[in-house]
This record gives structure tokens, C-alpha cells and sequence, in this order.
């Protein structure tokens, strides 16, 4: 699931970022790797596209955005983990 929710997350944030993000790797810190294309206002739109893309919501202040949001690998696991909770939870219901 993880390479697909990768791959998802790049298409989504190539589309956000444009060419700036193309050379950037899943682990390098999207604040250094991008600069100034990725400042707080562009970070909350990546935030608001991942959630639109999986279908989830993202606590600002409670998820630890500046952490789980930092690099593509983060992303990645933050949003599988999310992913398998709500299936998890709909099994339960």
C-alpha cells in the first residue's frame, strides 16, 4: 500500500508544486529542497490536497504537521496509517 499511497502523494504534490518539486526525493525536507516554493500558505494547501486525494482529515495542531508533512516518506506513512485506521474502524461498525 505504502508505494501506491507514494506514488499518489507525488502526483498530488507535483500538481500543487509544479516543477520545483520533480527533482526532489521522498526523504530530502521539502522546506530545504524547495525554498521558498514551499512556505507555510503552500505547505497548507499540500495539507488540504492530501486530504481531498485519501479522503482524510488532518489535525493541524494535533497530527504534528511540521513532522508528518516535512519529506514524502513522512507523508507517506502518516497517510497509510490513517488509511488503515479507517479501515479498521469501518470492519468495527
Amino acid at each position: 500500500m505504502t508505494t501506491d499511497v507514494t506514488s499518489r502523494l507525488r502526483a498530488t504534490l507535483a500538481a500543487r508544486l509544479g516543477d520545483a518539486f520533480t527533482g526532489v526525493a521522498d526523504t530530502d525536507l521539502l522546506r530545504e529542497a524547495l525554498g521558498d516554493a514551499y512556505d507555510s500558505m503552500s505547505a497548507l494547501e499540500c495539507v488540504t490536497a492530501v486530504e481531498e486525494e485519501f479522503g482524510i482529515e488532518v489535525d493541524l495542531v494535533a497530527d504534528d504537521v511540521r513532522h508528518w508533512f516535512a519529506t514524502v516518506d513522512r507523508m507517506a506513512a502518516f497517510v497509510t496509517r490513517r488509511l488503515e485506521d479507517a479501515a479498521v474502524l469501518r470492519v468495527v461498525r
